[in-house]
């Protein structure tokens, strides 16, 4: 039986048309050969938020190169150059065959690229020489991006060719994002500088937003200003105007890139470079006439299947939104996620967490060290609350990090993607969806999993805020000296057995005790043997209370052990405990002084009008009597 081949895709922002296309070609061969995928994906660089892009790219440390036979990767989709770094040297360091996108920088992988630059001087020529454009305004790609520098150098040199000045004030440097494409108008036009005549766009998603902002000022394309595109996607083509813009074969290189890995790692022999062509697409937005539209019945099914899908997600997301917001466990988290993301189509799902994901580290009593979280990879191990799979959701208890699947895959034609689970830059885990449209397809997909991932962490939240308020629960009615109860403590379990005691007609132990010569030790040995002192006292105390009895530190040196349902013969029974066990005590610790306490004990039914205080003040005048009676008459504490 034939090896199934394991590739890993590394991408970003595989909710853009851009990536959705390739993937779409690497997808349909990989199934072709019956190869698995292993799509690791962030959404780095949305949000504007350095904290929460480090969470994101954080996904590219779960990739175990040791489980692949080739990675395919989309690099120039990832905007962060220290990320990309990372990414390369492990790639390298595995020494596994790679093809990359789009990338001529790397000449020891295996390139499927696009020719950009002739396309993107076709557009710029066009504009100047058809439609007579001079001032002409640029919105880029980041430089760093390979096809945005060729894209960029393309323009230059058509602008040089045809001797037009080429004013930087009528650059704008973006990131490919929509975002880009407003914020380039709004500079543009709020800076005195005469109206350009075009604009050229170094892709789709910004020329779009350029032309949208440009309404909102009044302008109208193409009459007022030319604006064009590059990638031909279908919101481009769909627009009215329609966008003048490059078509590439985005399809087709995924297909080939995927194509060229599996035939290296079968074995044959590959050009490095693989190029497609490209090519001008001239339309409504420079002022053409379009050559031909796609058949508009189909585009209003299309339409109405991405609102109908889009209003279903929505709808699952504020329900499941207002669900989780009611979850005070992460049991009842878990099952409002497993409950509703069974309504999105998948052969599995999984919620993977890091087995720290709910523990927190904190500093010391000064609080001088900082909280440490999980923030680069993940802990060697992971947990699976949730695995779903044919309906029917089956935890994974424990499973090794190094495996990413909580379960393996069987067969294969499975795709899976890996979406990270964090809270800005503290790693939770992540999420596993195989064989599902819904991460590239759904334009709610990234809201679902920032949703999920903000309900995990709001449990988090809750189980340590909960924590907290036990723990100063603790500290109100523990003595820390003693650990045992104080005062506060005593009080409160106190009236429990008083009361059981009251209504059950049993007898109630009461024995309260004094330390004798505590001023001597600190006066002549210092506090710190003093406290040493009482807490060794405080054990035997403890030790001679038993189960079913509390002990407490009731203030300074006194002490007091209460007990219900006691008989006659428990308080001679307690005492004798106390005296054998302080004589022990003193022989271990070996000390120049002697650890000695003097016990009055009462065993009482509980009725009429008595009060605890009143039978605690019985205990104590006993045992004050017992105090007096001693020969160690300096340690005595009244008159």
């Amino acid at each position: 039986m034939r090896k199934i081949i394991e590739l890993a895709v590394i991408v970003a922002g595989i909710d853009e048309e851009y990536q959705n296309s390739l993937l779409d070609g690497i997808t349909k061969c990989a199934k072709m050969n019956h190869a698995n995928i292993s799509c690791f994906c962030a959404f780095g660089g949305v949000l504007s938020s350095s904290r929460y892009d480090q969470g994101e790219y954080n996904i590219y440390s779960l990739v175990n190169y040791k489980k692949f036979d080739g990675v395919i990767l989309m690099t120039n989709t990832i905007s962060d150059p220290v990320e990309k770094e990372k990414i390369l040297t492990k790639v390298r360091d595995s020494g596994l065959p790679v093809t990359v996108l789009d990338c001529s920088e790397y000449p020891e992988f295996y390139n499927v690229s696009i020719d950009n630059y002739q396309a993107m001087k076709d557009i710029v020529e066009h504009v100047i020489k058809v439609h007579g454009a001079k001032l002409i305004n640029y919105i880029s790609g980041p430089l760093a991006n390979p096809e945005a520098s060729d894209r960029y150098r393309a323009f230059l040199e058509v602008m040089s060719e045809n001797s037009l000045v080429i004013d930087m004030d009528r650059v704008f440097f973006g990131e490919f994002r929509p975002s880009d494409g407003k914020k380039a108008v709004e500079k543009f036009i709020r800076s005195g500088m005469s109206r350009p005549e075009a604009i050229i766009c170094a892709n789709d998603a910004m020329a779009l937003a350029a032309i949208e902002e440009l309404n909102n000022f009044g302008y109208v394309v193409p009459d007022d200003i030319i604006v064009t595109g590059f990638d031909n996607t279908y919101n481009a083509r769909h627009h009215l105007p329609a966008l003048t813009t490059v078509s590439r074969p985005l399809d087709e290189a995924g297909f080939r890139a995927c194509e060229i890995l599996i035939d290296v790692i079968s074995g044959k022999e590959h050009d490095k470079t693989t190029t497609l062509e490209s090519s001008p697409v001239f339309t409504g937005s420079c002022g053409c006439s379009s050559s031909g539209t796609d058949d508009m019945a189909e585009y209003m099914v299309s339409i109405y299947k991405a609102l109908n899908s889009c209003k279903r997600d929505i709808s699952i997301i504020n329900r499941m939104t207002t669900e989780l917001a009611e979850n005070e466990t992460s049991a009842s988290n878990m099952r409002t996620i497993a409950q509703f993301i069974n309504d999105i189509q998948f052969d599995r799902f999984a919620v993977c967490l890091c087995t720290n994901w709910d523990k927190v580290i904190k500093g010391n009593s000064h609080n001088s060290v900082p909280e440490k979280i999980q923030v680069n990879s993940y802990t060697e191990k992971m947990t699976a609350p949730i695995v779903i799979e044919g309906g029917i959701s089956s935890p994974v208890k424990l499973f090794s990090t190094a495996d990413m699947h909580p379960r393996p895959l069987t067969g294969g034609g499975n795709v899976s993607y890996f979406l990270p689970l964090h809270f800005r830059e503290r790693c939770l885990g992540y999420y596993i969806f195989t064989n599902s449209s819904f991460p590239t397809k759904s334009l709610l997909c990234h809201t679902l999993i920032l949703n999920i991932s903000n309900s995990v962490e709001n449990i988090r939240k809750l189980l340590h805020l909960n924590s907290m308020i036990d723990e100063l629960d603790r500290l109100y009615v523990i003595d820390p000296l003693c650990n045992i109860y104080n005062r506060n403590g005593f009080i409160r379990t106190a009236d429990v057995m008083f009361r059981h005691c009251q209504e059950k007609g049993s007898k109630l132990l009461i024995a309260f005790i004094d330390m004798d010569g505590l001023k001597m030790i600190n006066d002549n040995y210092g506090h710190k043997e003093g406290d040493f002192a009482l807490q060794r006292l405080a054990g035997v105390i403890k030790d001679c209370s038993g189960s079913g009895r509390i002990c407490a530190r009731f203030g300074g040196d006194e002490f007091i052990i209460l007990g219900s349902d006691a008989s006659e013969d428990d308080a001679s029974a307690i005492e004798t405990a106390f005296y054998a066990q302080m004589e022990n005590i003193n022989s271990i610790i070996k000390k120049p002084y002697s650890i000695d306490a003097s016990i009055g004990t009462i065993v009482t039914e509980v009725e009429g009008d008595k009060t605890l205080f009143n039978l605690i003040t019985q205990a104590d005048e006993i045992m004050y009597a017992k105090k007096k009676r001693k020969k160690t008459s300096r340690y005595l504490r009244r008159d």
